[in-house]
């Protein structure tokens, strides 16, 4: 991941529950909406293949990562596959330790004062407020306040409606999923939905 690109478009996609016939089609829907960075959950069944499968789809036109890494065992299964930049709901130390010391991006999930500020201070490339929806981006400013050289990525809830609001309450990125990357849609093929869904948030960038 390179993270000057990423704070250029500080816009994540998170996919879960994905089917291996889905993925190129997905791949294809994704870069035609111009996004950027794409990560497939580690919870979902097959994660690393399918991150491999994403990977040969992308042909380098995304950055693909793996998120809900939840062990070490996660991490290097994910890192094998390929990801270059890890995601997790929770701050699990000797993950980001690793990806400090191996210069690997990484944005574990944080969500009062004192668990941000304990991620950040591990390490973390940006904390990842989760779940943001339950406190809006007014908490976000709150937050920022005290800590001010902390980097927030805003998970949960955030909308094209809200995005703006986020980033200006002080977010350095936002990230969607289940509200783009919907699962009737993935099991319908209705990857135009998908890509229009993604185009709403990105004419909001500020």
């Amino acid at each position: 991941m390179d993270l000057k690109k990423f704070r250029a478009q500080p816009i994540l996609g998170i996919v879960r529950g994905i089917k291996h016939d889905r993925v190129e089609p997905l791949i294809e829907a994704v870069v035609e909406s111009g996004l950027q960075t794409l990560e497939i959950t580690m919870n979902t069944a097959d994660a690393p293949a399918l991150i491999r499968k994403a990977k040969k789809a992308a042909q380098k036109r995304l950055v693909l990562g793996a998120g809900t890494v939840l062990s070490m065992q996660d991490l290097q299964a994910a890192l094998d596959a390929g990801a270059t930049f890890i995601v997790m709901p929770v701050l699990i130390k000797e993950v980001v330790a690793y990806c400090v010391k191996n210069a690997i991006p990484v944005f574990p999930g944080a969500l009062t004062p004192q668990e941000i500020y304990a991620a950040w201070k591990e390490g973390a490339t940006m904390v990842k407020v989760f779940p943001a929806k339950f406190f809006g981006p007014e908490y976000l400013r709150e937050i920022k306040a005290p800590l001010e050289k902390i980097e927030l990525l805003a998970c949960s809830g955030v909308t094209p409606q809200n995005m703006r609001e986020y980033f200006s309450c002080g977010a350095s990125a936002i990230s969607f999923g289940a509200s783009v990357f919907k699962k009737e849609w993935l099991e319908q093929g209705d990857f135009n939905k998908i890509s229009l869904s993604i185009k709403a948030f990105l004419e909001q960038l500020p």
